[in-house]
């Protein structure tokens, strides 16, 4: 039996078409040691591709990290075949706040080396001694105070449609990167603040909040389940939301919407806009904002010359593109001289 997809994402989306019924888009994750992870990835790809679930999911000797598409008919099997896995049982899963049947199109469980790439030396840090985990009440609560900094732990293409009220966003492209950025902007409070951190659903703030540590912060705490279950506990208890605009997700929806306020502009006129795209040219395929005037004007591309290489018959494109591998600046999600209203470093 294959133990990997064999659909293309058009195929996928087709027969997710013709099967209806509701899907559910979800996440979780551990730090755990897994000592066969080649047996792990296949024992979890038999059991999820027999029930139709699609996601990208990274297993490394450190743990899993999943983000996951559900149909909703076969939840209590998922819950069942997690459940059996005695590290995974009764594991919370953050349940999307907004849900889109096609949010993935693939099964997709891979091997890393890490299952969130930092950067570090695996011994350096104690995942054990990571910063304490603070509910959405907890959460309100301390970073009203004077004497605590809050930290956005995620890239710069993220925070840029969404963050916490007051909120310290590094302007950086990767987590590798922001640790030592981070580190250094904090290291004069090392006693003296309460240094609060959070992300998308919590998985880098334990890494990140266990650095501090290590490093000899002393006050550090994160929030618990990042933005996907504090948003979730807002609106189960009715406290106070403090989170303006979107939250980025890794999925072909790319943001949730948390509150109605847009932060961010797009990134070619300057509009009100937080809706990101990837630019239609293949060989560019740059991340960035666009509204919907400029994706009318440009046809869904970053600029004029990818416009114009996209208006291409399919059999030119593929010519021009022979031969020629993809540069990690196309991948620097809104870093492009061709954005005017995007700031570059």
């Amino acid at each position: 039996m294959e133990l990997y997809n064999t659909l293309s994402a058009k195929q996928r989306a087709v027969l997710i078409e013709k099967a209806g019924g509701k899907r559910l888009t979800l996440s979780f994750y551990i730090y755990h040691e897994i000592k066969n992870c080649q047996l792990f990835r296949d024992h979890l790809y038999l059991k999820w591709n027999a029930i139709d679930v699609l996601g990208r999911i990274y297993i490394a000797g450190e743990g899993i990290n999943a983000q996951l598409s559900v149909p909703s008919k076969y939840f209590n099997d998922f819950k069942k075949s997690i459940d059996q896995v005695d590290f995974l049982k009764n594991i919370r899963l953050n349940i999307a706040i907004e849900h889109d049947n096609h949010s993935f199109l693939k099964l997709k469980i891979k091997l890393r080396n890490k299952i969130v790439a930092d950067g570090l030396d695996s011994l350096e840090i104690n995942l054990n001694k990571s910063g304490k985990h603070l509910n959405a009440t907890e959460f309100n609560d301390l970073v009203e105070k004077p004497e605590t900094l809050l930290v956005d732990m995620r890239n710069h293409y993220e925070s840029e449609i969404g963050h916490f009220e007051g909120a310290i966003l590094p302007d950086v492209d990767s987590f590798r990167e922001s640790l030592p950025i981070i580190e250094k902007k904090l290291s004069e409070y090392k006693t003296s603040k309460n240094i609060v951190m959070y992300c998308t659903g919590g998985i880098r703030c334990e890494k990140a909040s266990a650095f501090l540590k290590h490093k000899g912060f002393k006050k550090v705490f994160q929030l618990d389940g990042g933005i996907i279950e504090y948003t979730r506990q807002v609106k189960e208890s009715g406290i106070k939301n403090k989170y303006i605009g979107k939250n980025f997700v890794f999925d072909h929806r790319r943001s949730e919407s948390i509150s109605n306020e847009i932060i961010s502009d797009c990134h070619q006129c300057g509009e009100k806009c937080d809706k990101h795209i990837n630019c239609a040219n293949e060989a560019c395929h740059l991340l960035f904002i666009q509204c919907e005037k400029c994706a009318k004007l440009y046809q869904n591309c970053c600029s004029k010359q990818c416009k114009e290489i996209n208006d291409l018959p399919l059999q030119d494109q593929k010519k021009l593109r022979k031969g020629k591998g993809n540069s990690n600046k196309i991948f620097k999600k809104g870093r492009s001289k061709v954005l005017k209203f995007k700031k570059i470093s």
